[in-house]
């Protein structure tokens, strides 16, 4: 009976091992942002409407902001409207371990000043100094240990399962969670 309970307890401690080496092996997908929108949201975005190529750049047309208020009877202009303010996302990424790197929009910090809550966004600027991206090339995360962010143009590596959740803030809106694993800074 000992010899049995010995062997069901090394049985058991295999199986508790190879258990834990594949929770802390979780292979990512290294993903490309592009990769989030649908294809229908980016042929609309690769192909604006004729009315853009119209506008001066810095002038007050040249804002998402103004072009969301404008009233647009054509079909192509109406489809790229739609496709800036997207929560249109890939089904199949719900619930995927991925790798993407991005830049930090910081949305809260703790006492510490380390940042707790944050956009991640596939470029510099957005949201801060330039409109945002469309909520499907949004990410919002939570660390609850926050994170030591010196530089808003230093770009991180992040690790983790998405969860396909809406969430909004004043300086935008996302289509997309991440659960957190890993990060780390972007090193080319």
């Amino acid at each position: 009976m000992k010899q049995i309970l010995r062997q069901f307890a090394s049985v058991i401690g295999v199986a508790t091992l190879l258990y834990s080496a594949s929770l802390s092996a979780t292979e990512y997908q290294q993903t490309e942002w592009i990769d989030l929108m649908p294809e229908s949201d980016l042929a609309a975005l690769m192909d604006p409407p004729d009315y853009l190529n119209n506008v001066a750049d810095g002038s007050q047309q040249d804002s998402v902001d103004a072009f969301s208020q404008q009233q647009f009877s054509d079909e192509k202009a109406q489809r790229f409207q739609q496709a800036l303010n997207s929560t249109q996302v890939i089904p199949e990424y719900d619930g995927r371990a991925i790798r993407i790197p991005g830049f930090i929009v910081p949305l809260q910090q703790n006492d510490e000043k380390q940042v707790t809550e944050f956009f991640l966004v596939p470029y510099f600027g957005a949201c801060l100094h330039m409109p945002p991206p469309p909520p499907n090339q949004i990410i919002y995360i939570s660390l609850k240990e926050g994170l030591e962010l010196e530089d808003l143009q230093q770009p991180f590596w992040f690790e983790g399962e998405v969860d396909i959740q809406t969430r909004h803030h004043e300086l935008g809106t996302a289509a997309y969670t991440l659960n957190v694993d890993n990060y780390e800074l972007y090193e080319e």
